[in-house]
């Protein structure tokens, strides 16, 4: 063999070996696993807190055109998710109480962005839905006995999930101007009108331009057009115990880091908490008594909104009572309520069906704990309200159902009601459709809004008197 031909070989063989070396390695198949699911096999949800789900995967992935996702058969629609492209979330449709549920995810309907042909495998999970409580409510009153209560309390009962009474709040205290702006603007007047005891304490009632709570003409005027009549109660204390209140209203306050007021002395006798606790509650008694002896009954609702923020998890400072009633806490505040209680039924007042306001969670779970340590008890209360503002059909009806499946022998209320911010409040028709039956509304009054002075405006006061499942007081009958 020549010199050249050794050569041209050994070059030949070096050559067929770099090639074997430059050679593209031969990419792994991208595989798409599942990392987490926002529901749980076997697991049980309530009905109106569900409405998606959310999967997670190791991988980018993205709905399939052809994905047939379904639950119970019915087809769902899905999307990648707004924060991570691994993410997809699958939207449900409504859901009904008490039912088993099987959401399918088949293979193929979740695939790799960057290779539609590598799949994420089949998914089913078995669900169910909390049944909706069974309600319960008396046929009688608890609170209260006289026979005008009891007819007030059943024309409540017979109507309850099956019309909402309509209601709005005095223009401050002691009148029944915002329900005549009401009627002006709709035609009708709202079947209920809440007077607050707001100004009680103001020294030498009637005098000074002050209301005079012992004529009760403007509350009997709106019995006798067959109104229902409402009262509640800021309950003012003055700001020290040296603090002059004033006849021009000055002195006082419910803010409880405005006063040296501790709501534990007002049980304590020798107290001046305890000497302020109870005269002002002779002052209420004298007027709710001349209402009973005129025949007249009320739904009564006291120390609203007792628990405030002081239910917050973290613990952080604000975490605290906004009114001095809840300020020393749910055992303080429930032997305020009973106290009263107690001492308007030893002054012979049977006139009055109790509401207590609960804040249920303060729309927050995660937030805040639940406020069930606030609640008086069955034996002191036959309604149960929340206050709500600027919240949608959606909300009213999480909270509706949350708070009926906790008190079932309770009439539950919309104590109060309105905007808040921009924030419009839900249409009346469109929470009672998504199934928020409240025994009554109730709007706030606010100076300037609209044409009835009052927290919902023009537009939605239209809409909730011409509703069919709205009371009005030209359909009052008890």
């Amino acid at each position: 063999m020549s010199i050249t031909m050794l050569i041209g070989l050994v070059a030949g063989m070096t050559s067929c070996g770099d090639d074997d070396e430059n050679e593209d390695p031969v990419e792994p198949k991208i595989t798409i696993s599942l990392r987490s699911c926002s529901i749980s096999e076997g697991t049980e949800y309530n009905a109106t807190d569900l409405k998606e789900v959310t999967l997670s995967y190791n991988n980018v992935v993205t709905v399939s055109p052809s994905a047939n996702i379904t639950l119970n058969g019915t087809k769902c629609t899905a999307k990648s998710g707004s924060t991570t492209a691994m993410d997809v979330v699958i939207n449900l449709p409504a859901l009904e109480d008490g039912t088993s549920y099987k959401l399918d995810i088949p293979a193929g309907s979740i695939v790799s962005k960057t290779d539609p042909t590598v799949s994420a495998p089949a998914l089913q999970v078995n669900f169910t839905t909390k049944a909706k409580a069974s309600v319960n409510i008396p046929a009688q009153p608890i609170t209260a006995s006289t026979e005008a209560a009891k007819k007030l309390y059943t024309f409540f009962r017979n109507n309850y999930g099956k019309k909402v009474v309509s209601s709005v709040m005095a223009d401050v205290n002691w009148n029944t101007r915002i329900a005549e702006k009401v009627k002006t603007l709709t035609g009708k007047y709202p079947a209920m009108n809440c007077f607050d005891f707001i100004h009680v304490y103001v020294p030498n009632q009637g005098n000074n331009g002050w209301i005079d709570y012992t004529d009760i003409k403007p509350v009997r005027e709106w019995a006798e057009a067959d109104g229902i009549v409402q009262l509640m109660w800021h309950f003012n204390v003055p700001l020290s115990e040296t603090t002059e209140v004033k006849t021009n209203g000055s002195g006082v306050t419910c803010t409880p880091s405005e006063t040296t007021f501790k709501a534990a002395n007002a049980l304590k006798e020798g107290t001046w908490e305890y000497k302020w606790f109870y005269q002002e509650m002779d002052k209420v008694i004298d007027v709710v008594l001349k209402l009973q002896d005129a025949g007249i009954a009320a739904t009564w609702r006291p120390f609203h909104e007792a628990a405030g923020n002081a239910t917050l998890r973290s613990g952080e400072p604000w975490g605290k009572a906004w009114f001095w009633w809840g300020y020393d806490g749910a055992g303080t505040f429930k032997q305020l309520w009973t106290a009263m209680y107690d001492y308007f039924h030893q002054k012979g007042v049977n006139n009055l069906i109790w509401i207590w306001t609960t804040q249920n969670y303060n729309g927050s779970s995660t937030t805040y704990a639940q406020d069930t340590d606030w609640y008086p008890g069955d034996r002191y209360c036959d309604m149960v309200a929340r206050d709500l503002y600027g919240c949608n059909a959606d909300v009213n009806a999480q909270e509706f159902d949350e708070i009926q499946a906790r008190y079932p022998t309770k009439m539950v209320v919309l104590g109060e009601c309105g905007k808040s911010g921009a924030n419009e409040p839900g249409l009346i028709g469109d929470c009672w459709a998504k199934g928020a039956r409240w025994g009554h509304f109730m709007v706030w009054y606010q100076g300037g809004q609209g044409s009835t002075d009052s927290m919902c405006g023009d537009a939605w006061w239209k809409d909730a008197m011409q509703s069919d499942v709205v009371l009005t007081r030209d359909e009052v009958t008890f």
